[in-house]
C-alpha cells in the first residue's frame, strides 16, 4: 500500500478512535459518578419505586436526575441506549490494530531479535491472544466467581500478567503492548456486547410485558460495568504507550505494563471511592510513590566509560557519518526509507546544527531506551551507540 494513503488511513481511523473512545469513556465515568452520588430520595419518590435521585447544575440549567430500582411501571416514549460509543471504538481500534500491526506486521509488529515469525504467523498469534484473553475472561466471569470479587480479581491479574509475559516473548515492544490494550479494550466492549445489553433489554423487555423484572439483570450489568470503569485508565495508558520507550523497552516490560496497570487501577479505586464521599487519600498518595518507585527501578544505567575512552575525542564528522547511516533514512529532509516516506515526528538530523539540537531527544531514545533507530531496522551497533553517548557528554561538558 501507497505510504501517503496508509498515513491518512492512519490519521483518519485514529482520530476517528480517540472521538468514539472520549465520548465511550466520557459516558462511562458520568454513569459511575450518577450512580455513586445518588441520595435517598423522598418517601413520594420511593413510592413509584426511585432508589436514589440527585440535582446538578450545568450550563446554565438545573437537572433532576432519578434511578429506578428496577424499572419504571410504564416504559417512557423514549428511551436512551449507550452502546454504540462502545461499539465503534472497539471497531475503529480493531481497524487501527489491523493497519499499523497487521498489515504493517514487518515493521510495527515482528522483532526478529524477539522471535523468528513471519507476517501470517504474526497476525495469527495477535488475533489468538485477543480470542484467549477475551475468552478466559468471559468463561471466569459467568462463574460463581463473579460473586467473589478479590479471588475473581487475583485470577484477572495473574492471567494478565502472563499473558503479557507472552506477549513481550513473540512480539516487538510496542506490539506486545498495543495487544495487551487490543484483550483489555475487547474485554470492555464485550462486557457491553455480551453483558450489559442484554440484561438491558431484558429489563426492558420485563417492563413491556408488564412483568416484574429479574433483579439479577441489573446486578450482572453493573458488575460488568464496575470492571469497565478500573480498566479505563490502564487502557488510556496503553493508548498513549507507543510515545514513551523507557516503558515498553525496558527488559522487564511485562512487568512495569501490570506495575502500570495496577497503579491506574488504583487511582480509579481513589475516584470512585470519592464519589461516595469516602475520603481515602492515601490510596492516591501510595499511586504516586509508586509511579516515583516504578520511574527509579527502570531508569537506565548511565553508560560507563573507561579513563582511554575518555581520552578519545569523538569529533563530529564521525556522529555525522553514524547519524547520516543509522538514522538519516528517516529523519532528513528527504527520507530513503521504505515506509517513512516523511523525516518522523519533524526530526531531521541532516547536519551537526541539527544533531546537536536534538541531543537530548537523541540521547533518550539512542542512548536510554534504545529505541532507535526504529526496530533498529538500520542495524546501528552497540560501539556506535556507545560512540554517541561518548559525543553527547562531551559536547555537554563544553561551555558554550
Amino acid at each position: 500500500m501507497d505510504p501517503y494513503i496508509t498515513e491518512w488511513l492512519n490519521l483518519i481511523i485514529r482520530f476517528a478512535h480517540l472521538i468514539t473512545g472520549i465520548a465511550w469513556i466520557g459516558a462511562s465515568f458520568y454513569f459511575v459518578w450518577l450512580d455513586n452520588h445518588l441520595q435517598n430520595p423522598p418517601e413520594w419518590k420511593k413510592e413509584k419505586g426511585i432508589s436514589g435521585d440527585l440535582w446538578a447544575i450545568h450550563g446554565g440549567g438545573f437537572y433532576e436526575v432519578a434511578k429506578y430500582k428496577l424499572a419504571p411501571e410504564q416504559m417512557p416514549t423514549t428511551l436512551h441506549w449507550f452502546k454504540w460509543e462502545a461499539y465503534t471504538t472497539w471497531l475503529t481500534g480493531f481497524l487501527l490494530l489491523s493497519l499499523m500491526f497487521y498489515v504493517g506486521a514487518d515493521s510495527y509488529l515482528i522483532d526478529k531479535n524477539v522471535a523468528d515469525i513471519n507476517q501470517t504467523q504474526a497476525i495469527l498469534l495477535g488475533l489468538g491472544s485477543i480470542v484467549i484473553g477475551v475468552g478466559s475472561y468471559e468463561i471466569l466471569v459467568r462463574t460463581k466467581l463473579k460473586d467473589h470479587s478479590l479471588i475473581l480479581g487475583a485470577i484477572l491479574i495473574v492471567l494478565a500478567t502472563a499473558l503479557s509475559y507472552g506477549l513481550t516473548q513473540i512480539f516487538s515492544a510496542r506490539g506486545a503492548y498495543m495487544h495487551m490494550g487490543a484483550i483489555i479494550g475487547t474485554i470492555m466492549a464485550g462486557n457491553v456486547f455480551f453483558g450489559i445489553m442484554p440484561s438491558q433489554r431484558a429489563l426492558v423487555k420485563a417492563v413491556e410485558e408488564g412483568r416484574k423484572p429479574d433483579a439479577k439483570y441489573g446486578l450482572n450489568a453493573k458488575l460488568r460495568s464496575t470492571h469497565n470503569t478500573y480498566v479505563t485508565l490502564p487502557i488510556l495508558f496503553i493508548m498513549i504507550s507507543n510515545h514513551y520507550p523507557m516503558t515498553y523497552n525496558h527488559s522487564a516490560n511485562w512487568l512495569v505494563l501490570m506495575a502500570i496497570v495496577l497503579i491506574t487501577a488504583a487511582i480509579r479505586q481513589y475516584f470512585v471511592l470519592r464519589h461516595f464521599g469516602k475520603q481515602k487519600p492515601m490510596i492516591f498518595v501510595g499511586a504516586i510513590v509508586a509511579v516515583i518507585a516504578l520511574a527509579y527501578a527502570i531508569a537506565p544505567k548511565k553508560m560507563e566509560f573507561t579513563e582511554e575512552q575518555k581520552s578519545t575525542q569523538i569529533s563530529d564528522a564521525t556522529i555525522t557519518q553514524i547519524i547520516e547511516k543509522r538514522c538519516s533514512s528517516c529523519h532528513s529532509a528527504s527520507p530513503t526509507d521504505d515506509i517513512f516516506k516523511v523525516a518522523q515526528a519533524g526530526v531531521s538530523l541532516d547536519n551537526i546544527t541539527a544533531i546537536k539540537q536534538w541531543l537530548p531527544r537523541i540521547k533518550a531514545r539512542v542512548i536510554d531506551s534504545k529505541d532507535m533507530p526504529f526496530m533498529n531496522k538500520t542495524q546501528m551497533t552497540d560501539e556506535e551507540r556507545q560512540q554517541l553517548a561518548l559525543w553527547i557528554e562531551q559536547t555537554a561538558s563544553v561551555k558554550p
